[in-house]
């Protein structure tokens, strides 16, 4: 019975190996050890500790900030539970109300404007014509032996075969696959 409840929704889509390879598979932590042992993979840890889940499938992007904004130290100003002063997804609603967000996700635009007003410095690389892949290579690596600076990426979904289109992350290690 459970089962045909279950009909037409999913459970896990798995991502296609190459290009993607998981985090958890040998080939992963194979990657993870090497990046570590090479010193890239100092902006791991800070994030790894401020790990969310997002709340809704539409809240990637405010996940994903609330997790640089908490691993960069920044005071949110106002409470979060309890006696906690802490970022969270329904902390950042200065710029889009989280209705819409909900409702539309999140744009490059808007992940800017709710990093500034909740006192990040924010240094913007849009992957475009504009920057080529050698510029990037070079600000991954450039961010990723440290813990001071982070990276959100947005990339889309459906090239990887997955459901949706749009998806926001944070950047932990600079030895990811990166194509045109």
């Amino acid at each position: 019975m459970l089962r045909a409840s279950m009909s037409g929704l999913i459970f896990r889509r798995p991502l296609p190996d190459p290009p993607c390879t998981a985090f958890s598979s040998p080939k992963g932590r194979l990657i993870f050890r090497e990046a570590l042992e090479q010193g890239n993979m100092e902006i791991y840890f800070p994030l790894a500790e401020q790990f969310i889940t997002q709340a809704d499938p539409a809240f990637c992007g405010l996940a994903s900030l609330s997790m640089v904004l908490n691993a960069l130290s920044i005071d949110p100003g106002r409470q979060w539970k309890g006696v906690w002063r802490w970022f969270s997804e329904n902390h950042l609603d200065c710029c889009v109300s989280l209705d819409e967000v909900k409702a539309k996700g999140t744009n490059w635009s808007q992940i800017l404007c709710l990093a500034k007003c909740n006192g990040a410095s924010v240094v913007e690389h849009r992957a475009d014509a504009s920057l080529t892949l050698n510029q990037l290579r070079e600000s991954l690596r450039s961010i990723s032996g440290q813990q001071s600076q982070f990276m959100l990426a947005a990339y889309s979904r459906k090239i990887l075969g997955q459901t949706g289109d749009g998806h926001w992350t944070p950047i932990g290690k600079r030895e990811f696959c990166i194509s045109k």
